[in-house]
């Protein structure tokens, strides 16, 4: 039997390449890990996870057809696990980065029930910012 335990990294195809490293590393405090030139590919620490961007113009981007835009996004959405939560905090933070934060509100997630906010990245990808579970769900 397979256990999925938490998210190991995501993948996004990218237009703006720095301006999606200014928004994970400068708003989110994710750390570049690993670059791989050859392929376009850099890897961001996030937690326990990773988060891969990928520019559509490098050679592994190009495989992907065409770029993120309103037609088709390359995802709905991701969701980290954010500790500690503070939403107003996290609010006032990325409002400095002119990063526009939606409303709390109790969303189910891995951990159940539990305050999370939307936000979106550069590119339109939304990202949900999740914080503890109102209960801890049973393992």
């Amino acid at each position: 039997m397979i256990r999925i335990r938490e998210i190991d990294h995501v993948v996004l195809r990218v237009r703006n390449l720095q301006e999606m490293l200014d928004f994970y590393c400068n708003a989110l405090g994710c750390k570049i890990e690993k670059q791989l030139t050859e392929s376009g590919l850099i890897q961001l620490r996030a937690g326990n996870s990773l988060i891969d961007l990928v520019p559509v113009d490098s050679k592994l981007g190009r495989t992907g057809g065409k770029p993120p835009g309103t037609e088709g996004l390359n995802m709905d959405h991701v969701c980290f696990r954010v500790n500690p939560f503070n939403p107003d905090g996290i609010a006032e933070h990325l409002s400095r980065f002119g990063i526009e934060v939606g409303e709390t509100a109790t969303r189910y997630g891995a951990e159940g029930f539990g305050p999370s906010i939307y936000v979106c990245d550069p590119d339109g990808n939304t990202l949900e910012l999740k914080g503890p579970p109102e209960t801890a769900t049973p393992t």
